[in-house]
């Protein structure tokens, strides 16, 4: 089967005053073409960090120590800074968490959209205004050539998100990272941003990578999801195996803790205790101390992630002796 993308055990460290801290670890997913992977998991799972090593945007702390990153068969950790940038915006682009911080508020509207696509695709200045006039009408902008005019304080939220998205698909990527795009919106508004990026997606045919931490926005849009905890990935499996019938406790944590409409009250579960930073990372299960199906063996050794049936995996001791598991 062709992936688009493939990341095979990617590690990121990040340097502190502790020390290197492993960030992201030993991570594996991969993103077919023409679908929509999640990737979801509390704060602190690791879900940033894993987005932007893929872009290799890391701050000067970060480093990748280990992995491969391969984006159309090519390693994109043997490419230089100079190949990177050709590679952003062109073939893989990302909307980030906050549209407010994410715009330059002393460039319009215009300037911002236009200065990609004078990057990427060397068109002509009048040529490139006609484009992102259409760009800001097909992301559902109303005046667009209005906006075109306007600085990023003018407009709304919802408005700015959607400018944000003009911009990712502005040279027709191949895939989209969509880091939290929708967690500063009110309900409303998110849903007409789903709405959007699901039929650019249709009408582009591109792959969406999307970051939440929200299973609602997850059933709704994704193919896959990717499970993260502390770094980790501890579960995948298609949408409708995963939120019917998870294998993780913390998968089912997180299911449990969704508000669920239904003939009866049901009262809401919580996962109690934090995800554990870095640092505190021990020999076991990194979910044990969180876990009701904690075992003796969780707490001194690492479960391995196996295979269920070569559809789905998992990281837990409660399934690793299973005979149709295999690591």
């Amino acid at each position: 089967m062709e992936y688009l993308l493939e990341v095979k055990g990617l590690t990121t460290q990040f340097n502190s005053k502790k020390g290197p801290l492993t960030v992201v670890d030993h991570v594996d997913f991969n993103v077919k073409k023409g679908e929509v992977m999640g990737i979801v998991g509390e704060s602190g799972c690791g879900k940033s960090v894993t987005s932007l090593s893929i872009l290799q945007l890391l701050d000067k702390a970060g480093e990748i120590k280990d992995g491969q990153i391969l984006f159309k068969n090519i390693n994109l950790l043997k490419k230089k800074e100079k190949e990177m940038r050709i590679i952003r915006g062109k073939e893989i682009s990302m909307i980030f968490q906050d549209p407010m911080s994410s715009l330059n508020p002393v460039l319009t509207i215009g300037r911002q959209i236009a200065e990609i696509m004078e990057k990427h695709e060397k068109l002509p200045k009048p040529m490139v205004k006609k484009k992102v006039i259409s760009l800001l009408n097909t992301v559902g902008i109303p005046r667009a050539s209005e906006i075109y005019e306007e600085y990023p304080h003018r407009l709304s939220g919802g408005m700015k998100q959607r400018v944000m998205i003009a911009m990712a698909i502005a040279c027709n990527p191949s895939l989209l990272i969509a880091d939290e795009p929708t967690t500063a919106l009110d309900v409303t508004i998110q849903a007409q941003i789903l709405e959007l990026l699901r039929s650019l997606k249709d009408e582009l045919g591109m792959s969406i990578l999307l970051i939440t931490h929200d299973l609602g926005v997850v059933a709704e849009m994704c193919d896959r999801i990717v499970v993260m905890y502390a770094g980790q990935v501890v579960e995948t499996a298609d949408t409708r195996t995963l939120l019917r019938h998870p294998k993780h406790p913390y998968t089912n944590g997180l299911i449990q803790s969704q508000p669920h409409q239904s003939k009866g009250e049901r009262r809401l579960k919580s996962i109690p205790g934090q995800v554990p930073t870095p640092d505190k990372f021990g020999a076991g299960c990194r979910f044990a101390e969180r876990c009701e199906n904690v075992m003796e063996i969780c707490s001194s050794a690492s479960p391995p992630l196996v295979s269920i049936d070569g559809q789905s995996s998992c990281r837990c001791w409660l399934y690793s002796d299973k005979e149709e598991m295999t690591i």
